[in-house]
């Protein structure tokens, strides 16, 4: 049985307490957390918060899931002792723990939202930590939630998260100028759907620079030159320049 202290309150929090605690090798020990949040619905969910870090009980590993500024400021506050603390981050180094405990990282790249239900099956593990026993515990811990785990070291971890950020959060961002678009135009956004859901599931068998579509790259300048012209945002308006400019100079056009 594998002991686990849960501290911080957020998306990732939650949404660990609901996976793991959901596994029969696996105890949630407490969460933490300075408001007394509990993590989920249920009497377990709630007895098992604590507000006062000078109360934590022995665990196997102490999942530290809080902002990333917030890290090394928690685990310092950690009372000292023979602890393993691990932090759910993707941008910040293992150094970030306090150095009285022993470091690892065990990060679920996902999005998570509060109300958006997650199959951790899918969703990839990547693991470190400073002692390979460390290691072992977090690998056997990941295995029981997901099919996808990987040791990735804070410098592979660091450049994957920059490439999450764009593959989802850039991504996502276009969708809301998409959104506004329509709304703007009285066109329901629905219509995009399709369109959208082939794209994500276009690059999971080719690549992504096989898959490129669309008026840049076809150097259709009479349909981007329309394009800017509609839209009046010019915020906007500069991110569809630069976006046709880097496709066009990635395949190698000209705009």
């Amino acid at each position: 049985m594998t002991k686990v202290t849960l501290i911080g309150a957020g998306n990732v929090a939650s949404h660990l307490f609901t996976a793991l605690s959901s596994k029969d090798d696996i105890e949630i020990v407490q969460c933490y957390n300075r408001k007394g949040i509990a993590l989920a619905t249920g009497s377990y969910a709630t007895h098992c918060v604590i507000t006062d870090l000078n109360q934590l009980l022995p665990s196997d590993v102490f999942i530290v899931a809080v902002s990333d500024d917030a890290i090394a400021e928690v685990t310092a506050q950690i009372p000292a002792g023979d602890h393993f603390v691990v932090h759910t981050s993707g941008s910040v180094s293992i150094d970030s723990i306090d150095n009285k405990h022993r470091k690892g990282v065990f990060y679920p790249l996902q999005s998570f939202s509060k109300h958006k239900e997650i199959t951790f099956s899918d969703v990839p593990f990547c693991l470190e930590a400073e002692h390979q026993k460390d290691y072992d515990l977090l690998s056997a811990m990941a295995k029981t939630l997901s099919k996808k785990v990987y040791k990735i070291s804070s410098e592979q971890r660091s450049t994957l998260h920059v490439a999450a950020v764009f593959a989802n959060n850039f991504s996502n961002f276009m969708f809301t100028i998409a959104n506004e678009l329509c709304t703007a135009n009285d066109i329901p956004f629905e219509i995009l759907h399709p369109l959208i859901t082939e794209t994500a599931e276009k690059v999971l068998t080719l690549s992504p620079e096989k898959s490129q579509t669309g008026p840049a790259i076809r150097k259709d300048s009479e349909t981007i030159r329309r394009h800017l012209e509609q839209i009046s945002n010019l915020q906007y308006k500069e991110i569809y320049k630069i976006i046709t400019e880097a496709i066009q100079d990635t395949y190698g056009k000209e705009l």
